[in-house]
């Protein structure tokens, strides 16, 4: 999402010794506004991958600052600077390559969505072209991948949330949401999930943290030896159950995934 203005969530720690040497710098995390994930709630940062995050850099020992922006500003600076991380990304053929990845972090499905009883029965991306346009955040990964596909229908918006105003008034028949995100979707515009029904899946996901390539490699096996012991461990499990009651054991596996 788009803000007016940034918003700072400092979470400092006491520097730790690695091999006998103090890391004089924080390590530099942006992340959006993308409920449940990330989100400022009563002026304090939250959300799923916040808690996944924030016990890493205990874990880590690592002196760190989350910062929330707007996505496209986060994902310039990952590509670009030193020693900076963003999440929760997506990882996609697309973006391989772009970063050091570590997770995953939580995983679910894109999926397209059309009001209960509207009577549409959409089973490809023929029939989602049939239907009239689709609103879809330019910023969005699942903007990236429909556009490589020539949707002839596809229509960029600023953000979820206008995306979510069309819907509701009937100017587009159908979303495109994660499904873990789905619930503070609806609920952004008075909806709930019973009054949706999923048509078709375009694809699974998982989410990582994605540093940049200029982020130090040992910097970033220590984060990734962390995240696979919140794994074995069983943290990274209770954290994803208690955010995401409506994910499936398929989902929670794809997380679990030691990497």
């Amino acid at each position: 999402m788009r803000l007016k203005a940034k918003i700072c969530a400092w979470v400092w720690l006491l520097a730790c010794c690695v091999g006998g040497s103090v890391l004089a710098e924080p390590l530099r995390l942006y992340t959006e506004e993308y409920r449940p994930l990330s989100y400022i709630d009563n002026g304090k940062l939250t959300g799923m991958a916040v808690e996944v995050v924030e016990l890493l850099i205990q874990r880590t020992g690592q002196p760190a600052v989350i910062e929330l922006v707007p996505w496209t500003r986060g994902y310039q600076k990952a590509q670009r600077e030193v020693d900076v991380g963003l999440f929760a990304t997506v990882r996609t053929p697309q973006r391989e390559d772009k970063f050091h990845w570590v997770g995953p972090v939580a995983a679910g499905q894109t999926n397209f969505y059309s009001l209960k009883g509207s009577g549409l029965r959409i089973r490809n991306l023929a029939d989602v072209e049939r239907v009239g346009t689709l609103a879809v955040p330019r910023q969005w990964y699942s903007y990236e991948v429909l556009r490589e596909k020539g949707l002839k229908t596809l229509y960029g918006v600023p953000t979820p949330q206008h995306m979510m105003r069309l819907f509701k008034h009937g100017r587009v028949a159908l979303i495109l949401v994660n499904n873990l995100a789905l619930d503070e979707m609806l609920a952004s515009q008075g909806l709930k999930r019973e009054q949706v029904e999923q048509q078709f899946t375009l694809m699974a996901h998982s989410t990582y943290i994605a540093f940049s390539l200029n982020t130090n490699p040992a910097l970033v096996s220590r984060w990734r030896q962390a995240l696979n012991e919140m794994k074995r461990d069983g943290s990274l499990e209770r954290i994803h159950r208690r955010w995401f009651a409506h994910a499936s054991e398929e989902e929670l596996a794809q997380a679990l995934q030691v990497q």
